[in-house]
Order: structure tokens, then C-alpha cells, then sequence
């Protein structure tokens, strides 16, 4: 107890010796109680609550690349939701955001006011910057639970607990979709350090395919114009008007595949895409969800625009799936008209999922006995727990012993190798094949020199 301490109470002039007595009694093994224990057993103070759960979710926002703020948001929705209904396993959970801002150093300020704050885990964040934000997490034994995959160190790292297969499932499963249907396939990525890993992890997929490797596309993170790329990707492809003629310009280049993933820049891409496209023969586009998704479809003319048709990897369900029915209910009932939630968006659904698994950690715990949550207690649980955690279908059931992890040259901690396929049509975001489709074999068949 903290502050300063009451009288103990005095009996009335006019109670009885009896009553008197016993008051005193009772008064005397409270005091004892809480010189012993700093509260009474079972409770966190007065209030009879048990300790709160503190966990951080950090994500970029406002910044001149990739944005992510429903994440933090959906954070702060998930924590009214199950504190409205009397916490998890009654402990009220409290939710730390942060912004990373795109930058090494924010990212380690993120992680060091995790820690300063006695967060227990750091759960369903966005960071590029995996290098500056996992040593503090490690030093300090905090598990990072469901990250959205941006950095390498998120499928490294011994304290990372992934949801998803990151970067490398999406491309890997993209490169097997376009195999299906394009003969020649250009890829416009970001010229970063993560940017470089890309080629290689489309290649995979395209070469289980039997198709040559693809093009290799590197374009600003933070461009406003990228005509020069679509140019280069065109050509590339054989959609180029000196090939075809002019009187090709509208019918179809056969086999030719342009796939781009530059995060929110992307709609910059299909921008300067729509408006030379129309110069040109035909080509089928591609991409992975988190750089296209239903707003940007919609943005950029639904059915009548440049993504219509396009080929697209995704982690989980297609938005639309009754699978996500539950996370859709909270939003309308807790988000309380929050813009920066979008359902449909993978950030703000891998949250969902990371806070799901934290849930089912928490109870299991509290089901132990446990009653204080503490990192360590939730470290342990993850790398030895014999329950796999159901997300209700929106993954195969999560588990992260040593025996779950599959055998992904440079990123051992994917435990998730499932990937789902979905196309534009109507100007729709639709499923275009039921279920997941396992892509783990052709990560770990993987070659860098591809």
C-alpha cells in the first residue's frame, strides 16, 4: 500500500466490551495481513482486481513511407473490449502505444519505454527496424508477440513469437501464384535493405513453377511519381509498343506479369501504372495484401481500374470471410468511429490475432495459478506450452516450441507457413481459391542466389 496510512478505527464510548474487543481483534489481523503481504491475498489494493496485464503495441504513423496506425489503434480498441467485460481472467489489461516513425532511433525509444514501463510483452507491432528494437527486448526478457513481419530479426530472434510468415511467405506465395499464369514477371520493390531479400523469395515460388527468374525493380520507398519504373517494367515484359505496334495498344500482352510491393507507395505505383497503361498492350498486375488491399482497389477505380484482375497473397482470409466476424463486432462497439481501423487492412487484423494469442496465454496462466503475469511467465509458456492457441480459423493453430519451427533457411522462427490467394474482381477483393495454401516447402527449398 502506498501513501500515508490511516488510523486504525476506535471503538464507540457506547459500544460494548464484547463488540469492542472483538473490533480490536480484527483490526489487529488486518494490520498483520497487510504487514505481511502489502494487501490483502487475491487482490491488486482495494479495488479486489488482479494485477493488470501492461503490454505495448508500436507502430509508424504520420511518416513519409509506410504508416501503420491501426495497429496501435486496434490495440487500444481489443484492451476497452475485454476491460468492459472484466479484463482477462480478470486481470485489466493495459495497452502502451508508440510511434516508431519509421526510424532506427524511434524504435529504440519505443523499446526502451516498454521496458521502463514494465510492459510484459510487446505485442502486434510494426517495425522495420528489428535490429535496434530486439536487443532491448532481449536484455530485458520481453517476448514480441505477433509482429507484422517487417524485419529479419522478427524470424530470428529467440524471444519473437510470429503470427504469420512476414515478407517472406507473401512473396514466396506470390511467386507460386504468378507461375500459374505469367510467363515473364517484372517486380518493383524498394530499393532498402529489406527490398533486396525480395527477388529472391518471388523467385522461389516462380522456380517451383518451372518460370525464368524475374526482373528486378528498384524504386524509392518514398517516391510520388514511379513512371520511370513502370516504363522499365513494361519494356521488360514485352509490352513495349515498339514490339507490339501501336495497334496492339489495348489488346493483351499473353504472359506478361507485373507484381509491385512498396508498402503505402504502392497507390503512387498504380497511379503512374493507370496512366501509361493506356499506351500499351495489356498486363496482368500482382501484389501482396498490406501493399494492396480493398481502399486502395477502390481508390484507384474498382472495376474499371488498373488493380482489377490483379493477383494477390495474403496471410490470412479474405476480409469479407465470417472468420473476422468477432473482430468486426468489437470495432463497431469499442473502436467508437475510429478512421484509423480498417478492418480489411493485414496490420490491424495481425493485430487482432496477436492479442488473441495473448489472451489465451494469459488465461492458461491464470488457469496455472498464476497470479502475477509476468514476462518471463509468458516466455516460458511460449517456448515450452503443449496447448497450440486457436485463432478461430485465421490461422492453423499457433505453437512455438522448437519442434513448430520450420526449416526456413534465414528465418527460423516461421512457424506459420500458410498463405491464401485472392484476386480483384468486380472490384472486389475476393478469395480466388479456398483454404491456405502451404508455402513452407518452397521456403526451405529457398536459394539466395536465385
Amino acid at each position: 500500500m502506498t501513501g500515508r496510512r490511516r488510523p486504525s478505527p476506535r471503538p464507540s464510548p457506547h459500544t460494548s466490551p464484547t463488540a469492542r474487543a472483538s473490533m480490536v481483534a480484527c483490526t489487529a489481523v488486518v494490520a498483520s495481513l497487510l504487514s505481511a503481504c502489502g494487501s490483502l491475498p487475491g487482490t491488486s489494493g482495494a479495488s479486489g482486481e488482479k494485477e493488470p496485464v501492461t503490454v505495448m503495441t508500436w507502430a509508424p504513423e504520420g511518416t513519409s513511407t509506410t504508416n501503420m496506425p491501426g495497429m496501435p489503434a486496434m490495440a487500444q480498441t481489443y484492451a476497452r473490449w475485454v476491460n468492459a467485460d472484466g479484463g482477462i481472467a480478470g486481470h485489466p489489461l493495459k495497452v502502451l502505444t508508440c510511434n516508431d516513425r519509421n526510424d532506427s532511433a524511434g524504435a529504440t525509444r519505443c523499446a526502451q519505454r516498454a521496458v521502463d514501463q514494465g510492459a510484459v510483452a510487446v505485442v502486434g507491432s510494426y517495425s522495420q527496424f528489428g535490429r535496434s528494437f530486439i536487443s532491448p527486448l532481449e536484455v530485458n526478457g520481453i517476448p514480441f508477440i505477433g509482429g507484422y513481419g517487417a524485419s529479419d530479426e522478427e524470424f530470428e530472434s529467440p524471444l519473437s513469437y510470429p503470427v504469420n510468415g512476414g515478407q517472406a511467405s507473401l512473396l514466396a506465395g506470390n511467386g507460386r501464384q504468378l507461375a500459374s499464369n505469367c510467363g515473364r514477371v517484372a517486380l518493383v520493390r524498394p530499393d532498402t535493405i529489406q527490398g533486396d531479400q525480395m527477388p529472391s523469395l518471388l523467385n522461389s515460388g516462380l522456380q517451383q513453377g518451372h518460370r525464368n527468374p524475374v526482373t528486378d525493380i528498384r524504386a524509392p520507398d518514398d517516391g510520388t511519381d514511379y513512371a520511370t519504373e513502370v516504363r522499365r517494367a513494361l519494356d521488360d515484359v514485352g509490352a513495349d509498343p515498339a514490339v507490339y505496334g501501336t495497334a496492339r495498344a489495348g489488346g493483351e500482352a499473353p504472359g506478361s506479369c507485373v507484381t509491385a510491393s512498396l508498402g503505402d507507395h504502392t497507390d503512387a505505383f498504380f497511379d503512374s501504372f493507370r496512366r501509361l497503361q493506356e499506351e500499351r498492350p495489356k498486363v496482368h498486375v500482382a501484389s501482396v495484401l498490406g501493399s494492396v488491399g480493398q481502399s486502395l482497389v477502390t481508390r484507384t477505380g474498382g472495376r474499371s481500374g488498373p488493380l482489377e484482375g490483379a493477383y494477390l497473397t495474403g496471410w490470412y482470409p479474405v476480409a469479407s470471410d465470417p472468420r473476422w466476424n468477432p473482430m468486426r463486432k468489437v470495432i463497431n462497439d469499442h473502436a467508437f468511429g475510429d478512421n484509423r481501423i480498417d478492418p480489411a487492412d493485414q496490420g490491424v487484423q495481425t493485430t487482432w490475432i496477436a492479442y488473441t494469442v495473448l489472451r489465451s496465454l494469459v488465461e492458461q496462466l491464470d488457469a496455472q495459478g498464476t497470479e502475477e503475469i509476468t514476462s518471463h511467465a509468458l516466455q516460458k509458456l511460449l517456448d515450452h506450452g503443449s496447448h497450440a492457441i486457436d485463432t478461430g480459423g485465421l490461422t492453423p493453430k499457433l505453437r512455438w516450441r522448437a519442434d513448430d519451427m520450420l526449416a526456413v533457411q534465414d528465418f527460423p522462427r516461421i512457424v506459420n507457413g500458410m498463405v491464401t490467394y485472392q484476386t480483384v474482381a468486380d472490384g472486389q477483393v475476393l478469395a480466388a481459391s479456398d483454404g491456405f495454401v502451404n508455402v513452407a516447402r518452397t521456403l526451405e527449398r529457398r536459394r539466395t542466389d536465385l
